[in-house]
């Protein structure tokens, strides 16, 4: 499989260093236009569909960028729009001719409204809001028309600043009223002659109006904060992903910050001291120091210091960090392994510290695969959770999810389990190397998903190590967030009729494979800084049955109900998707075993269908689905509230969803109770994970499906002993 799959990268490399592209120089001085010079070069040689970029084309890049620039449509006029349309069927042949005007034209327009409209909202919040009128807001962004004037755009943000601050002059008037109970104080005690009397008075609902508009201010303060420290390369980014975005769902172009933020999700590790920062007005605040890292072992960073100064361990001048954005000040402080990073610090009692942290690799636990074993019906089970199929994509040997998931079922089986549960859902996916590895661990050998590139032969991606990790029944839980290599095991073990997959009646519809291409290996001579990657879509997969997982995703064999079962949020929903189709089949072998599944997916079937939990989780999920499809909302302030107590009246039904507690303890394996002993965040950690686990029904089943799978095996293997 390791050769296989490092081939078709190097094939992909190769060909974009042949003779075509050592051909083309790409050493346009403007940034920018060399940019879209590469992007669209690649795109067209190497995307699995590649498009005819034409006035069709132009005019879907045209809607789908402006709509990401301003969704709300509170920034550009009716004039504007007209303006921009002398563009809409003219984007193909700038593109082609690498021309930028009409990004520029867009850019320099959306920073003059924006600045406009900073005085707009101040202006309209600083006076009351009159909740007696009786008024709407709609919330059909799409329908509504640009404004023609500024009295109109005025107006639009009027009602959209009502709307955020009667939600929070509502739970501010919640809170007055749940605190009277609390201290059980009637109102008659806040008579007007003793109203400044204690501090337990009754705030007046001017006070609650003038603080909820407050709140609502503090929340645009930060968003223009965010806003003002993006740059024009920011903005740039935009209007190439409303291109490359064309092509299909997966085709993104990464700039150069955003292409470190992947390869860490990728990879689930970086280079750091192990803080995660975030920005608020001027500052960079700490909000979370990563358990195991370099910050958390020294023990002086804190969850809300301020970070005002960086200094390096070869420099004598520390940079102050203060104002500055939050990506270059993050740039400062990571750095390689083994260096010395001195940060002056604010810390949260008001005093002025500085602390010297040495860097090192930081590893972010959450994305690695866990798992526990529990009791069920005097059998011990294992249970595994993948986030995703992570890889370190310069070194496969370094951690990656085959490796891991194969060291956590030796060590489930040492425990003594009989049976395993694979959780998947939410899973959106990763590396195809490690799926095809870890599909290997519970078959002999065989086919595990076929690949195919656009004008060349289909590849099959083959088990090809006869050693199979684990041999007893096995479960595979799903749901419409598993994408893509989520998707390929799912689908493989299905099959084979090597597990049962229980969960939402199909999966997401991912059946495509990207690459990830960085774009200043195809610079010569490269003056203009970094220039970011491009993933892009260069083949789609098949099922060894020779059906795609595009758009129809995997069909669960038991499927049950979840909150995301009547929300739009599958492949098929998205824009621009590549089509669903069918190749041969590859032959394989089904996996030969005492097990009877079919037997023990109908009683999964007829128990799932009694669950009085699962009914309600289906009634709630049609619930969420009317709440989220509603429009209109009343700006009166006594129908909003007559809205909102319908709305909690009819939540109460749900929630007994969150009382729902099975008998099932949920324990850590040895190994991971030791390194609790002296990492209290992890302990803590798992400790949620396990109470989750105790409550979740689907996990319930799981184990009631791989308790059936046990009993089936003694069954058949007892008539095959008498018949013997």
């Amino acid at each position: 499989m390791k050769g296989n799959y490092k081939f078709l990268l190097l094939a992909l490399l190769i060909a974009f260093a042949s003779c075509s592209f050592t051909s083309k120089t790409f050493d346009d001085p403007d940034k920018d236009k060399l940019l879209i010079q590469l992007i669209t070069y690649v795109l067209e040689q190497g995307h699995f569909n590649p498009q005819d970029i034409n006035d069709d084309f132009s005019e879907n890049v045209f809607e789908d960028y402006l709509n990401q620039l301003d969704p709300f449509k509170r920034y550009f006029y009716e004039s504007d729009i007209k303006e921009f349309e002398a563009y809409k069927h003219q984007l193909d042949d700038q593109i082609k001719a690498y021309d930028v005007s009409f990004f520029s034209l867009t850019h320099e327009r959306l920073l003059q409204r924006i600045e406009e409209s900073k005085k707009i909202y101040n202006d309209i919040l600083s006076k009351p809001f009159d909740f007696s009128k009786d008024e709407t807001y709609s919330s059909d962004y799409d329908n509504l028309e640009y404004v023609s004037n500024k009295r109109e755009m005025k107006e639009r943000w009027r009602q959209q600043l009502k709307f955020s601050t009667i939600a929070n002059y509502d739970d501010a008037i919640a809170q007055r009223d749940s605190n009277l109970e609390a201290n059980n104080l009637p109102e008659s005690v806040f008579s007007a002659e003793n109203e400044k009397s204690t501090t337990k008075e009754k705030k007046s609902l001017e006070e609650i109006e003038k603080e909820a508009r407050e709140a609502t201010k503090r929340s645009l303060d930060e968003l223009y904060d965010f806003i003002d420290d993006r740059q024009r390369k920011d903005w740039f980014a935009v209007y190439i992903n409303a291109i490359v975005e064309e092509f299909d769902p997966h085709t993104f172009y990464f700039a150069p910050e955003d292409k470190d933020r992947f390869d860490v999700a990728m990879s689930g590790n970086f280079e750091g001291i192990g803080a995660r920062l975030q920005k608020k007005m001027d500052a960079i605040i700490v909000n979370e120091i990563i358990s195991g890292g370099p910050a958390w072992k020294a023990n002086e960073l804190e969850v809300g210091d301020q970070i005002m100064k960086v200094r390096q361990e070869d420099e004598e001048a520390p940079v102050n960090i203060v104002g500055m954005r939050l990506d270059d000040a993050i740039k400062l402080i990571k750095g390689p392994k083994g260096t010395t990073v001195n940060l002056t610090l604010k810390k949260v009692d008001g005093t002025i510290e500085e602390i010297a942290i040495t860097r090192d690799i930081v590893e972010l636990e959450e994305t690695y695969a866990k798992s526990s074993t529990v009791i069920k019906d005097d059998k011990k089970f294992g249970v595994i959770n993948l986030p995703k199929f992570y890889i370190n994509f310069e070194d496969y040997n370094k951690r990656n999810a085959a490796s891991d998931i194969k060291q956590e079922i030796i060590r489930l089986k040492q425990e003594g389990v009989e049976g395993l549960v694979l959780d998947l859902r939410n899973n959106g996916g990763g590396s195809l190397q490690t799926v095809v590895d870890i599909a290997g661990l519970f078959i002999e050998d065989g086919p595990i998903v076929q690949v195919k590139t656009t004008g060349e032969p289909k590849e099959v991606l083959k088990d090809k190590d006869k050693a199979i990790i684990w041999d007893g029944p096995l479960v595979i839980l799903v749901n419409e967030l598993s994408a893509s290599a989520s998707e390929i095991l799912a689908a493989a073990m299905q099959d084979y009729k090597r597990a049962i997959i229980i969960g939402s009646k199909q999966t997401y519809g991912k059946g495509t494979v990207q690459n990830v291409l960085d774009l200043n290996r195809m610079v010569r001579n490269n003056s203009n800084g970094d220039m970011g990657a491009l993933k892009f879509t260069t083949q789609k997969f098949y099922r060894v049955n020779g059906g795609s997982t595009q758009l129809e995703g995997v069909k669960s064999d038991v499927v049950v109900p979840d909150r995301y079962s009547y929300i739009n949020i599958g492949e098929k929903d998205q824009e621009n998707p590549l089509p669903w189709d069918k190749i041969d089949a590859v032959d394989y072998e089904l996996w030969g075993n005492y097990f009877d599944y079919d037997t023990t997916i109908e009683k999964s079937k007829a128990r799932m269908a009694a669950n009085e939990q699962l009914k309600l989780i289906d009634a709630n999920a049609q619930w969420v689905k009317k709440i989220r499809d509603r429009e209109i909302y009343s700006l009166n302030y006594e129908d909003y509230k007559k809205e909102m107590e319908l709305n909690e009246e009819e939540a109460k039904r749900f929630e007994k969803l969150s009382e729902y507690k099975t008998d099932l303890t949920f324990s850590s394996l040895p190994y991971e109770i030791k390194l609790m002993e002296k990492d209290s965040v992890l302990k803590e950690k798992r400790k949620r994970w396990h109470v989750s686990l105790a409550k979740d029904v689907y996990i319930e089943e799981a184990l009631n499906v791989l308790n059936d799978l046990k009993m089936t095996y003694a069954i058949k293997n007892n008539v095959a002993d008498v018949k013997n």
